[in-house]
């Protein structure tokens, strides 16, 4: 239930067009703690209303790459041919 929230919030506001399949795979594979760390993050920074959509989107996924790095955790999808 509170992973489907930060989906939500990740989608709504952050979005550009090209990220929901990280975002998607972000929230599945991360766990609920890194998740609001990340959110916290991204509340955090100041100039965010300042910032385009582009890179909002950017900075987020920056985030949450960075937290799947930590362990060991790779957000690319495979797709099949």
């Amino acid at each position: 239930m509170e992973k489907t929230k930060i989906l939500d919030i990740l989608l709504s506001g952050f979005n550009d067009g090209r990220k929901k399949p990280l975002f998607c795979t972000a929230v599945t594979l991360l766990d609920l703690q890194e998740l609001w760390e990340v959110l916290r993050q991204i509340e955090n920074r100041s100039d965010l209303e300042m910032l385009t959509l582009k890179e909002k989107s950017a900075f987020a996924a920056g985030l949450l790459q960075a937290a799947a790095a930590k362990n060991n955790i790779n957000l690319k999808l495979r797709k099949k041919k």
